[in-house]
C-alpha cells in the first residue's frame, strides 16, 4: 500500500515527470491537441465571439413625404451599424421583414411625422425588433434612438443651443470589445488546456494498461501527483503567456498592469485547475468519461465565472457558488492588469481565494488519487 509516509525520491520523480511530458510531446495527436486548438480558438473567438451589432438590416415603412422623414432615413443610411434600409409599401410587409428574419428592427413612420415637428410638437415613430435576439435587439434600439435624438437636437424649436452630454469611458474609451473579449479568452483556454491534460493523464494510463504496473512500482503517492501535476502546470503555463503575448503584441491591447502578478495569478489558476482534473481523472475508467467530465465541469464554470454576464445578476447561491471557481478570480485579475493598472492590493485579496481553491483540490485529488492506488 502507498501511503503519503514514503519518502519522495527525486530520482524516481523527475523520470516520471519526464515520462509525462515524453507521452504528451511525442505524440503527434497530443501536440495537435495541446497547442493547435488554443491559438486557433483565440484567433477566431476573438473576432466572433462579440455583443457588437454590426451590417444590420432596418426596415422602413415610410407614410410621410416630407423633409424629417427624409432626414431620418438618410441618417439610418449613413449608420455605422446598418449594411442595409430596406424600404416597404405597407405595415404587413413591414411585420413580414420580422417574422421571415430579413430584418433585426422595423420602423413605421406616420403620415404626419414631419407635420407634427413642424407644429413644434414631438414626432413619434413605431419601431418593431425581433425578440428572437433579444440582446442584439435592445442594442439595436439603442442605436436608433441615439439618432433620432440628434434629429430631435437639431430641430428643437425656440430654445438654446443643446448641451449635449459628455460621456467618458474608463479603462476603454472607445469600447473597443476585443479589448474586453481577449483577456478572458486567454484565461478560458488556459483553462481548458490544462484541465484536459490533467484529465487525461491518469484516465489515459487506465485504459493502457500501464496503470497496474504503477501500482505495482516503487511510486509513492506524491509522486505520482506531482508527475501528474508538473507537466500540466508547465503546458497550461506557457499556453497562457505565449496568449497573453499575443494579447499584447498582435492584437495590440494595452497592458497597464504588473506581469510579475499575473504570472504569479496565472501559476495558481492553473495549480487550482490541475487539482480539479486530477480528480476527475481518478475517477474516469476511459479517456472518453475523462472528456466528458472536463467538459461537464469546464463549461459551467466559464459560464458562472463572469466572463458571460456579471455575477452580481445570478441569484444568490450562484454568486456563492462562482467564488469557489478558480476562472472567476483569474478573470478580474486579467482584465484588470491589462487595461486597469490594477493595483497589488486588489490583486492579492484575489490571490488568496485562488491559493486556497488550489489548496483544496489539490487536497481533494490527493484524497482520489490515493483511494484508487490502494
Amino acid at each position: 500500500m502507498l501511503r503519503w509516509s514514503d519518502h519522495l525520491s527525486w530520482t524516481r520523480l523527475r523520470a516520471q515527470i519526464v515520462k509525462e511530458l515524453l507521452s504528451i510531446l511525442r505524440d503527434p495527436r497530443s501536440r495537435l491537441v495541446v497547442f493547435a486548438p488554443p491559438l486557433l480558438q483565440l484567433m477566431i473567438f476573438t473576432f466572433a465571439a462579440t455583443l457588437e451589432v454590426r451590417n444590420v438590416e432596418v426596415a422602413v415603412h415610410n407614410q410621410d413625404t416630407g423633409r424629417w422623414s427624409q432626414e431620418f432615413i438618410e441618417r439610418l443610411r449613413n449608420a455605422s451599424f446598418i449594411a442595409s434600409v430596406r424600404g416597404v409599401d405597407s405595415s404587413v410587409a413591414l411585420r413580414e421583414s420580422i417574422g421571415r428574419g430579413r430584418t433585426i428592427a422595423a420602423i413605421e413612420i406616420p403620415v404626419d411625422f414631419s407635420r407634427t415637428i413642424a407644429a413644434g410638437r414631438t414626432g413619434r415613430v413605431q419601431v418593431l425588433v425581433d425578440g428572437r435576439r433579444s440582446n442584439a435587439g435592445q442594442i439595436t434600439v439603442g442605436y436608433l434612438s441615439s439618432i433620432a435624438a440628434g434629429i430631435g437636437a437639431g430641430i428643437a424649436p425656440g430654445e438654446g443651443p443643446v448641451v449635449p452630454v459628455a460621456v467618458r469611458n474608463w479603462f476603454n474609451p472607445n469600447l473597443v470589445y476585443r479589448w474586453f473579449i481577449v483577456p478572458g479568452l486567454t484565461g478560458i483556454l488556459a483553462f481548458f488546456s490544462a484541465l484536459l491534460i490533467t484529465s487525461l493523464s491518469i484516465a489515459r494510463e487506465r485504459e493502457l494498461g500501464t496503470f497496474d504496473q504503477l501500482l505495482v512500482s516503487p511510486t509513492s503517492t506524491p509522486e505520482i501527483l506531482i508527475a501528474k501535476s508538473v507537466p500540466a502546470l508547465a503546458i497550461g503555463t506557457t499556453l497562457g503567456l505565449l496568449m497573453i503575448a499575443v494579447a499584447i503584441w498582435v492584437f495590440r491591447i494595452p497592458f497597464t498592469g504588473s506581469i510579475g502578478l499575473l504570472v504569479l495569478s496565472l501559476v495558481l489558476f492553473i495549480l487550482s485547475v490541475v487539482g480539479i482534473g486530477l480528480m476527475i481523472s481518478a475517477i474516469s475508467a476511459t479517456q472518453q468519461q475523462a472528456i466528458l467530465g472536463a467538459f461537464t465541469v469546464g463549461i459551467p464554470s466559464v459560464l458562472i465565472s463572469g466572463f458571460a454576464t456579471p455575477v452580481e445578476n445570478m441569484p444568490v447561491f450562484l454568486q456563492w457558488l462562482a467564488q469557489t471557481i478558480p476562472f472567476t478570480h483569474f478573470l478580474v485579475i486579467v482584465e484588470g492588469c491589462f487595461l486597469k493598472a490594477m493595483p497589488p492590493s486588489d490583486i492579492l485579496a484575489r490571490l488568496w481565494p485562488l491559493a486556497a481553491i488550489a489548496m483544496g483540490s489539490l487536497l481533494t485529488a490527493t484524497v482520489f488519487v490515493g483511494r484508487r492506488l490502494r
